[in-house]
């Protein structure tokens, strides 16, 4: 087996014996895989038509507790159930699980069966219809950046999360070297990712001591976000086979560079790039120009969907290759938004603001929209600004918290417009429950700083 299975070659494999299980996966708010592990014989037979979970599971922070505060479920409401739909086009092989397949799943209403509007796949696959009404596909690629550790999950978390030893001892950008020693993990990441039909390129060495990047090939925003979120889960899975943890957190040290998830982006019309224009400045179609003029006017409102946890904002500091500023540069690292493959056919956007621990889903889908805000509104993209961006008078500033960008998310008309009021209310509520949460957890900081001081 290798790549994506039609369903008659999946009964196939079932008969034959080369497949025992199938895991029904949805993706949950954070962007993790969630679900049940199926008999491959009792899927084949009748689970692939529907199974159900709770509707909790769209309601929970990253710990699995259950906040109140939600408007579609509760403990009052009882906690019901949803309707798990498999999409059949995304059957795949888990290389790295022994005969095993995994298919995502949509999550719908268990009675009306309509689908539900704040999942993620629900709300990308909304702002990918308003992109094809005019005639335009969204292409996107994402960059996954994490940390390999040399202890296991289970060692670290027995330790208390602490002493936490990088699986290298030095910055590893592009080390080929060091990243040999990590083969261990990142070949049978790749390579199972690849059996599986995920369009892997390569992985590096990225700029700190156990960092790595992989990197996937660009594909229509629904299968960019798949990918992204099974390579994700891949990485956990085959780093803890090998004895190591893998880790998404976007800052796991204060001294440390941060983990990133940039995201390309474009819209093709009839098999070629619109955003490509020969006779243009740059090379930017005016498409183009409305698009990122629509990305950096609505940045901060759209920052909660990039940068969904207190850590997120720990990443953003200069000197780090993070950015500060929702500016736009050409082929600048400094920059919200660099402008790539300038004056070419693969001309294109990065958007720098997403940490490792966004949830492609709904992050790809918030910036549709604001791009998509851009070309209906008629924007003005402003002049690039050059050299060190850290240093720029000019430019809007990136929320400096996780309650700044929530405070500005709540009162977006854009998103509420595009998205829909119950699916920002429902977002805004998990966010302000993750300062919630945070602000009554005592934190090592803390204690460092008044255990002899108060």
């Amino acid at each position: 087996m290798a790549g994506l299975m039609k369903f008659e070659g999946l009964k196939s494999a079932v008969a034959g014996g080369t497949v025992d299980t199938v895991l029904a996966c949805i993706v949950d708010m954070q962007g993790r895989l969630q679900g049940k592990r199926f008999v491959a014989q009792h899927f084949v037979d009748s689970a692939w038509q529907e199974t159900h979970c709770c509707n909790y599971l769209l309601a929970t922070d990253l710990a699995m507790a259950t906040p109140d505060g939600y408007a579609s479920t509760s403990w009052q409401a009882g906690y019901g159930d949803y309707t798990m739909k498999p999409d059949l086009g995304t059957i795949r092989p888990v290389p790295w699980l022994e005969g095993t397949v995994m298919v995502l799943c949509d999550i719908m209403d268990h009675h009306g069966h309509n689908e539900i509007s704040h999942s993620p796949r629900a709300m990308l696959k909304r702002q990918i219809r308003r992109v094809e009404a005019l005639g335009l596909t969204p292409i996107m690629a994402t960059e996954l950046e994490f940390f390999l550790f040399a202890r296991s999950f289970k060692q670290i978390a027995a330790s208390g999360f602490r002493d936490l030893e990088p699986i290298s001892d030095y910055n590893e950008d592009y080390s080929i070297l060091q990243t040999s020693r990590e083969e261990h993990v990142m070949r049978p990441l790749r390579n199972h990712l690849h059996a599986a039909g995920i369009p892997v390129e390569n992985s590096k060495g990225e700029a700190e001591a156990g960092q790595e990047e992989l990197n996937i090939r660009y594909a229509p925003a629904m299968d960019t976000a798949d990918h992204h979120t099974i390579a994700k889960h891949a990485a956990k899975e085959i780093a803890d086979q090998q004895g190591h943890a893998a880790s998404f957190l976007p800052k796991w040290h204060q001294d440390r560079v941060g983990s990133s998830s940039h995201v390309h982006q474009s819209l093709w019309k009839d098999g070629a790039n619109a955003f490509f224009d020969p006779d243009a400045e740059f090379g930017m179609s005016d498409l183009m120009r409305k698009y990122m003029a629509g990305l950096i006017r609505y940045a901060p409102d759209m920052t909660v969907f990039m940068a969904p946890y207190i850590n997120s904002y720990k990443r953003f500091s200069k000197a780090t290759f993070a950015p500060t500023k929702t500016v736009w540069s050409v082929d600048n690292r400094t920059a919200g938004f660099r402008l790539c493959g300038e004056g070419s056919k693969a001309i294109r956007v990065e958007c720098r603001i997403p940490g490792s621990d966004m949830n492609p889903y709904v992050a790809m889908a918030a910036m549709l929209a604001a791009g998509l805000a851009g070309i209906e509104e008629g924007l003005d993209l402003q002049r690039p600004t050059t050299g060190d961006i850290y240093q720029a008078a000019q430019g809007g500033e990136i929320p400096k918290t996780l309650r700044d960008a929530v405070d500005t998310l709540r009162h977006s008309k854009m998103l509420r417009a595009a998205m829909g009021d119950d699916v920002i209310d429902h977002y805004t509520r998990a966010a302000l429950w993750e300062i919630e949460d945070f602000d009554r957890v005592v934190t090592d900081y803390e204690i460092a700083r008044g255990f002899e001081r108060a």
